[in-house]
């Protein structure tokens, strides 16, 4: 492993971004390229001004015109510059013409990088806040045939270019840093991101990690870390395991969210999928290939016994993956928090799948007093445009009455404003449900696999009870997320 791993203890405390920059010139193995395209030549900037930048810098490039942008890294067929494909295409071609034009024979020792950003600031109007993506493509050891790469998407939340300019150039400095000191260290790394950043200035709302140094890396629990550290107030990720942009997934797409604990994910829960997409997609404005299905988890609920055990997140993780969902994981206690997400992405249908208790709940108006227009400020933007309830019924284990919208109960004082929404079709009861699932709850299994009882496997959907049992899920400890 070449010297760049071996002065790592001699900074601890946070370094300045100076130190940083200058601690990267003066290592004689890192050599590489910046290539910026959007807000100039802010993170080279960085090191040149700290001394020393001929050591490090190959070349330092912005090609703002979209004509010689596509010259060099090719046509965009949709138009479009900010994004991941254009990001990635900056960073491979970099790295190629580093390794075609720096000889190996004359610089046996360099460690190569190609570190990139596409980015589109605020603009005058002021309506768009700006947005980009940044990343590194990098080797640890000179002989190392596959390249390390980090990327990140960044939204910004300054009102000025000339701000944003500055925090992204501080970001790629970090990021450069990290990537060369802290690799080793993931999720410390993300937050050393923000050394010298207000995190009221720019939001990192995905991360993806890749290459041969980070193969024990998981992406999923790398967003998790996103919501813990105040980063982000959602994250997504597919049925791949890797992380997803919210934007570019919800953008002008019909959504129906699912919000559950799925610890772990049970017949039920697949029964309130299935019934509610058909209802969802009956619909004459809704359009099948531009519908999304997102499984959602709060921050609440992965808080429900504590800390945030992250082996259990990553079981619930790896069952709703298998069975083929996006999932996001959100800030969003009050389900109105999640619609108006939604609604900043999209203007097409909204549905929500929840059972008759958490229908109660959204009528409780104790989760609206911090609202100066309490629970109508809340429903104003919860029933906002075409959003629709699917309530999935409950039965009542004390009397065995089945609970729809048609006997739920509320408070007393909220019965008239229920009636409304019921009585104006944002409320509809999913009528061909499984009447044979409904004493199947998440908790009572999680209790028969905790304490190695018999019984769970057909309550689980199909393939499900093989999963936990041959990767052991639910019955590991802490102890090996806390080494880490």
């Amino acid at each position: 492993m070449a010297s760049v791993l071996k002065r790592d203890t001699a900074f601890e405390n946070i370094p300045s971004i100076k130190a940083k920059t200058l601690r990267i010139n003066l290592n004689p193995d890192i050599y590489g390229t910046f290539a910026e395209i959007g807000a100039g030549q802010e993170t080279a900037r960085h090191f040149f001004r700290s001394g020393g930048a001929s050591g490090t810098i190959a070349k330092a490039m912005s090609a703002y015109d979209k004509q010689f942008s596509d010259a060099i890294y090719g046509i965009e067929k949709d138009g479009r510059y900010v994004t991941q494909p254009r990001l990635k295409t900056m960073l491979a071609h970099e790295m190629r013409l580093m390794e075609e034009r720096i000889s190996r024979d004359s610089h046996p020792d360099r460690l190569f990088f190609s570190y990139a950003n596409t980015v589109a600031t605020i603009d005058f109007s002021k309506r768009y806040k700006g947005h980009g993506w940044i990343g590194i493509r990098f080797q640890l050891d000179p002989d190392q045939k596959e390249f390390d790469e980090i990327i990140l998407h960044v939204r910004f939340k300054q009102n000025e270019a000339r701000l944003q300019q500055e925090t992204l150039g501080i970001l790629g400095v970090n990021l450069i840093y990290g990537a060369f000191y802290k690799y080793h260290k993931p999720k410390k790394m993300l937050k050393y991101l923000y050394d010298h950043i207000d995190k009221d200035t720019v939001e990192i709302d995905m991360v993806n990690f890749s290459g041969p140094n980070f193969k024990d890396v998981d992406n999923r629990l790398m967003s998790l870390q996103l919501i813990k550290n105040d980063m982000t107030d959602a994250v997504m990720f597919g049925p791949d395991g890797n992380n997803l942009l919210p934007a570019a997934v919800l953008y002008k797409k019909n959504i129906l969210a699912l919000r559950g604990s799925f610890r772990p994910v049970t017949k039920v829960n697949l029964d309130m999928y299935q019934k509610s997409y058909d209802i969802f997609i009956r619909d004459s404005t809704v359009d099948i290939d531009k519908t999304i299905v997102i499984f959602e988890i709060t921050l609440a609920n992965l808080k429900a016994s504590g800390e945030i055990d992250e082996r259990d997140f990553m079981d619930r993780a790896e069952l709703l993956c298998s069975l083929g969902q996006h999932v996001m994981i959100s800030k969003f206690q009050e389900y109105y928090k999640l619609v108006e997400y939604f609604n900043n992405y999209t203007k097409q249908r909204i549905g929500l799948t929840m059972g008759v208790n958490n229908l109660v709940d959204v009528f409780d108006e104790k989760y609206y007093r911090h609202l100066s227009g309490g629970i109508l400020e809340a429903f104003g933007k919860l029933f906002f445009k075409d959003l629709q309830v699917y309530l999935y019924p409950m039965k009542n284990v004390e009397t065995g009455q089945i609970m729809t919208s048609n006997n739920v109960k509320v408070h007393p004082r909220m019965k008239e404003l229920y009636k409304f929404f019921k009585y104006n079709g944002k409320v509809m009861d999913i009528i061909d449900y499984d009447p044979e699932i409904m004493h199947i709850f998440s908790r009572d299994v999680l209790k028969k696999i905790t304490n190695n009882e018999d019984g769970w496997e057909e309550q689980l959907p199909e393939g499900i009870s093989e999963i936990i049992k041959e990767k052991n899920l639910f019955t590991k400890k802490l102890e090996k997320t806390k080494k880490n």
